[in-house]
């Protein structure tokens, strides 16, 4: 049995000093007022140019993200390594609206996948749509294609080329691509996009996977739809499933434009969606190659287990975990401990470009019931550990 409660081999990687600054990163995200005041602050620094890269890269960069590059990025993926868990690289870069900011993002995540192919230590690669391309041409393709003007429909036709540009290089390294999900009114554009892509590049192997959120009551419809679709085109189907990133905007869009919210009820409603969808995959693992990003534990059991009665080994390479570095390796170090497949999305950009990322990053975790306090929970335990040893 798998037990999330063993902190010596959770924060085996951590120094005393790694613990220290976690254990205050923490205590300040669990804050709302101190998550506004400090994303103020930074805001109000970046406008009048101080000097505050070096105050970020030690504290909350130095926790969440890799570094500034793919190189600076890999002593963090060789340590992780040291620990039997894998990277992802992730170009975490948003907000970006010039062709050529777009092709230079592409160039960058064909660097993650060049570094990927000759590197054992990171198994995939990932990028977001609205990385290489304007948000508002997503949202105008998700009224459909048909309704685009000429210009958009130019637009759209380079925006493919990107795309198919990214996936064929993954295919020829045979690196698998995750194609992040993003919100709901620029999702289905994504999916017909993952799907062609899927099409032209799964015949296979599974190598380009679509992400799917299951904050979104539709999903686990969306999931049997996509198995169903692979098998009579006799094509692999690569899924990352997770819980989602974009709550609370979602329900106020929809409250502000007055449609149906395509959120969950509630949280039980997500998690049994999410380990129904756990379950449909297992069941499905003759075509299916899965990523289940998660810091539930439940989960993560619910997920050993149902190998088991699959009677699938621990490192079945159809078959893995994920957590965001800096985030619950009480998960990720005590799964790898017992030979899972554990991999750590571990994002890296410039200081500042990455700063929208690391803002999000602490809104989240103040939004997450729970998540925090666990953080800190195990945390002092382990502290405590090492100070009575």
């Amino acid at each position: 049995m798998i037990s999330f409660e063993n902190t010596k081999i959770a924060f085996k990687s951590k120094s005393s000093s790694d613990l220290r600054r976690a254990y205050w990163l923490f205590k300040m995200v669990s804050s709302h007022t101190m998550v506004k005041i400090g994303k103020w602050a930074t805001n109000i620094a970046l406008k009048l140019h101080l000097p505050i890269d070096w105050i970020i890269r030690k504290t909350i960069f130095k926790q969440f993200c890799g570094g500034i590059s793919i190189k600076d990025s890999l002593a963090t993926s060789d340590e992780l390594a040291k620990h039997n868990v894998l990277t992802i690289l992730d170009y975490s870069i948003e907000g970006k609206e010039k062709e050529e900011d777009f092709y230079a993002t592409v160039e960058e995540i064909i660097s993650t996948i060049k570094e990927a192919e000759k590197n054992k230590n990171i198994p995939f690669a990932v990028f977001k749509v609205t990385g290489i391309c304007l948000f508002s041409l997503l949202e105008e393709i998700n009224n459909g294609i048909d309704q685009l003007t000429s210009h958009q429909k130019i637009a759209y036709d380079k925006l493919i080329q990107r795309v198919d540009s990214i996936c064929s290089y993954a295919h020829k390294a045979n690196v698998p691509i995750f194609i992040d999900a993003e919100e709901s009114w620029i999702q289905d554009g994504i999916d017909t996009i993952a799907r062609e892509m899927s099409l032209k590049y799964n015949q296979k192997a599974a190598i380009v996977f679509n992400t799917l959120q299951f904050y979104r009551h539709d999903r686990l419809d969306f999931l049997s739809k996509e198995i169903d679709f692979s098998r009579s085109n006799n094509i692999k189907l690569g899924v990352k499933i997770v819980r989602g990133a974009y709550m609370e905007k979602e329900r106020t869009r929809a409250s502000e434009k007055g449609y149906l919210s395509p959120i969950q009820v509630d949280k039980n409603a997500t998690d049994s969606d999410f380990n129904k969808a756990l379950s449909i995959v297992v069941n499905n693992i003759d075509i299916i190659s899965i990523c289940a990003g998660s810091h539930n534990e439940e989960s993560a059991l619910i997920l050993t287990e149902l190998m088991a009665e699959k009677g699938l080994s621990p490192n079945d390479d159809r078959i893995f975990y994920a957590q965001l570095l800096g985030m619950s390796d009480h998960i990720s170090y005590n799964l790898s401990h017992q030979n899972y497949n554990v991999a750590k999305y571990v994002p890296y950009g410039p200081v500042k470009e990455v700063l929208p990322y690391l803002i999000r990053r602490a809104e989240e975790n103040t939004s997450v019931a729970g998540q925090t306090t666990r953080e800190l929970s195990l945390i002092m335990k382990e502290r405590k550990r090492r100070k009575n040893q």
